[in-house]
């Protein structure tokens, strides 16, 4: 007899999809009767360097201790992160994937009575994470794609207890400087905690864009969050922190899981964070790739939103499902970004040159074909 467990759940659940990631390597060889080494996955915004090999030293070194459990405090990675930020210790919550750390600040403050903000087009585990607790979504018309932060400061409720604000934002790339990032955070009262979620930071740091850990001492109610899993290069390690005043780093680790960071995962993030050679690398690739994507993009007559990740979301101008179908048939995987709102777009990781070559080349052969 089939049963429905669905009406057993809360009411946040019920309402809730699954979160859908990017395909796999594997399942499209599989559906394509393609080798694995031959497809190109640009779908993810991982790092096309693959892990830093400093990095993979210290996990593998750490292999031998799997039996015993990993150090809950995570006290050497935050140490590390302390010194490198500039913070206490105290003021850290080490997560697993800055995901983690984003759902435990829903959990922390959000409830059935209570609301939180964020932009249209803003990263698809905010609204996750506020379903899941019942509270409302404010969801605030964006502008050119971006965040229109007066009108975030102006949606702000009585009952708000969280802003979700990404710079830059995935997946328009978008992002917004330090002045208009401090008026907002003036407009806004200590009562709501303010999330600035900085996943791409180190793609886009250079003085133009706001680094919200140094604003933290003057705003009290700032969370920053940060993540390996991009310029870092440790996407399937899964370490992500958040960075706030000490009382609200308190209350997210009395939530937070034990040992929800695993033995390998922060010996590697330790590694990684002092693999200066690495990120510099990083960071220049991504450039580089950027601007070939864009010189692809305009000899292709194609439109682009400018992004300051390490990922372009460029505007097709017509139904984006079939070319993206159409590219996996090359073995080439990119981010269909309907579910955002945004039907026309296609979201394209920044890979190595001639992963890059092999998208144009596909989406040139598919476009030239219609």
């Amino acid at each position: 007899m089939a049963c429905n467990f669905l009406h057993l759940a809360v009411a946040g659940v019920r309402g809730m999809s699954p979160y859908q990631p990017g395909k796999p390597i594997d399942e499209l060889a599989r559906e394509q009767g393609l080798k694995a080494e031959d497809i190109v996955k640009l779908a993810s915004n991982e790092n096309p360097l693959g892990p830093s090999p400093v990095a993979v030293k210290a996990m593998v070194e750490s292999l031998s201790e799997l039996a015993r459990y990993p150090d809950g405090g995570g006290f050497l990675l935050k140490d590390a992160l302390s010194k490198k930020l500039g913070v206490n210790p105290e003021q850290l919550t080490l997560g697993n994937g800055s995901n983690d750390v984003l759902v435990l600040l829903a959990e922390a403050f959000l409830n059935p009575e209570a609301s939180a903000v964020f932009s249209e087009y803003a990263f698809v585990v905010y609204p996750l994470a506020v379903k899941a607790t019942g509270a409302e979504a404010i969801v605030v018309p964006s502008v050119n794609y971006g965040h229109d932060l007066d009108a975030m400061a102006s949606a702000i409720k009585d009952n708000t207890r969280l802003v979700f604000l990404a710079n830059p934002n995935n997946p328009t790339g978008t992002a917004f400087s330090q002045q208009d990032l401090k008026g907002f955070l003036d407009k806004v009262s200590e009562n709501v905690v303010v999330v600035l979620d900085e996943a791409y930071f180190e793609y886009a740091a250079g003085g133009e864009l706001p680094d919200g850990v140094e604003l933290l001492d003057r705003y009290p109610n700032l969370v920053v969050t940060r993540t390996f899993s991009k310029a870092y290069g440790l996407a399937g390690a899964r370490v992500g922190y958040a960075v706030s005043n000490p009382e609200i780093a308190d209350i997210l680790n009395r939530l937070r899981q034990p040992f929800n960071l695993n033995l390998p995962a922060q010996f590697g993030a330790l590694a990684a964070l002092n693999d200066d050679d690495y990120l510099t690398e990083s960071i220049t690739l991504n450039q580089q790739g950027m601007v070939q994507l864009e010189k692809g993009f305009a000899e292709l007559g194609l439109d682009w939103i400018p992004s300051s990740g390490n990922f372009i979301t460029v505007n097709l101008a017509q139904e984006a499902m079939p070319i993206y179908q159409a590219l996996l048939s090359h073995g080439v995987i990119v981010r269909p970004v309907g579910n955002y709102g945004l039907p026309q777009h296609l979201r394209v990781s920044i890979g190595l040159p001639e992963e890059n070559r092999r998208c144009l080349a596909a989406l040139s052969q598919i476009l030239g074909q219609k």
